[in-house]
């Protein structure tokens, strides 16, 4: 079993940067690849980005490549989501999640309860 707790969230303007984390707890970390999805309202959830357990491989969804950047820091059982650029169409809950490397969230096995990201205009 593996818990996963998201935070950083916030209000940012268009152009900012926030940083989200996500802490994980139960079995070992480096047991995991791990990703980050996020789901706008009345939106399907969305794949964002996905690290191996090693943090050697990383893949992007085309729309935030070179503006946001995931990395893990298995010594502190903490991933995160560094989040550069930021635009309105960005505004969605953010969701970490442990067990897969793809792009579907029907391939992660655990996910945390989200983080709200909104970006204002």
């Amino acid at each position: 079993q593996v818990q996963l707790v998201e935070s950083g969230g916030g209000l940012v303007q268009a152009g900012g940067s926030l940083r989200l984390s996500c802490a994980a707890s139960g079995r070992p970390f480096t047991s995991y690849n791990m990703g980050w999805f996020r789901q706008a309202p009345g939106k399907e959830r969305e794949f964002v980005a996905a690290i191996n357990s090693l943090a050697r491989s990383t893949s992007y969804t085309n729309s935030v490549k070179d503006r946001f950047t995931i990395s893990r820091d298995n010594a502190k059982n903490t991933m995160y989501l560094q989040m550069n650029s930021l635009k309105p169409d960005d505004t969605a809950v953010y969701y970490c999640a442990a067990g897969s490397l793809t792009s579907d969230p029907r391939d992660y096995r655990y996910w945390g309860q989200g983080t709200q990201v909104t970006v204002s205009s």
